[in-house]
């Protein structure tokens, strides 16, 4: 199984979403690795389009003042935030999910 499929395994059967680091963690991938997920799910976003399911994302945001990233180019935890200049931010988490869900 490649490990795109192994992620969006791991993503559909989630409970709750998860961040690039657990999703590393699952796959048993260091963190230096873990920036070759969000190349992934990139791909898996693309590739689901067409089925019966949908990559979901919870955008990340500001942890000093509550700014939201939602207008996210490519997938990716942003280094600063845009309205404060704060460095704390969180990571976005990923869910997968069958289209009837929503």
């Amino acid at each position: 199984m490649s490990r795109r499929e192994r992620i969006i395994e791991i993503l559909s059967s989630a409970r709750e979403p998860l961040d690039v680091s657990q999703i590393a963690a699952a796959l048993g991938l260091s963190a230096s690795e873990a920036g070759a997920i969000y190349e992934d799910l990139e791909h898996i976003a693309r590739s689901l389009r067409r089925g019966d399911k949908v990559l979901l994302m919870i955008p990340p945001a500001c942890r000093s003042c509550g700014y939201v990233f939602r207008d996210l180019r490519r997938l990716r935890r942003p280094s600063k935030c845009p309205r404060c200049r704060g460095e704390r931010i969180s990571s976005p988490r990923f869910i997968i999910k069958h289209r009837n869900e929503l």
